[in-house]
C-alpha cells in the first residue's frame, strides 16, 4: 500500500487536532484554510468520516460560508459588497467596474493567479458604500477611478 501524500497527512493531523472540540467542523475548516489557503477536496471525505457526517453536509458548510475556498485564491483578493446599502449608493456601477478592471466574473481567479474577484453580502461599511475589501483592507465610498487606483497600488 502506498504511503499517504503529505497533504493527506497534514489534513489528518489538522482533523485529529480539533476532534476534541465541541462543534469541531468550523475550527477544522478554518485550520485547513490557514494551512493550505483553501479547503482541499481531499479533506471533505476525511472530515465527514471523522465527524460521522455525509460528504454533502461538509461540502454544504464549505460552500455556505464565503470565507472558505475550495481552490487557492489569487495573490490579491478583491471582494465587492453586493448588499442593499451598497447597491443604493452605486454598487452596481462598482461591480461592473470591478469586473471590467480585473477581466473576471464573480468567483474567478485570473489565469496568472494574480487576482480573485468575489462577491460578499456585507462588509459592515453600510454608511460608506459602495464598499470593497482588497487584500483584507476595507475601502468605502468607492467608484471606478478609486478602485482602479487601489488595484494599481499593489502592482509592482
Amino acid at each position: 500500500m502506498p504511503a499517504p501524500a503529505p497533504e493527506t497527512d497534514e489534513i489528518d493531523r489538522i482533523v485529529a487536532d480539533h476532534l476534541h472540540l465541541e462543534g469541531p467542523m468550523l475550527p477544522i475548516l478554518h485550520a485547513l484554510q490557514a494551512a493550505f489557503g483553501h479547503v482541499p477536496q481531499a479533506a471533505v471525505g476525511r472530515i465527514a468520516q471523522a465527524l460521522n457526517l455525509g460528504r454533502a453536509e461538509v461540502h454544504g458548510v464549505i460552500s455556505f460560508y464565503h470565507d472558505f475556498r475550495d481552490a487557492p485564491a489569487g495573490a490579491r483578493v478583491l471582494r465587492i459588497c453586493r448588499a442593499e446599502a451598497c447597491q443604493a449608493q452605486g454598487g452596481a456601477a462598482l461591480e461592473e467596474a470591478a469586473r471590467r478592471l480585473t477581466g473576471l466574473d464573480w468567483g474567478e481567479t485570473s489565469a496568472d493567479g494574480a487576482v480573485t474577484l468575489e462577491p460578499v453580502y456585507c462588509l459592515g461599511l453600510c454608511a460608506c458604500g459602495p464598499a470593497a475589501q482588497l487584500d483584507g483592507a476595507l475601502h468605502g465610498r468607492l467608484d471606478a477611478t478609486r478602485l482602479d487606483a487601489l488595484l494599481a497600488e499593489g502592482v509592482a
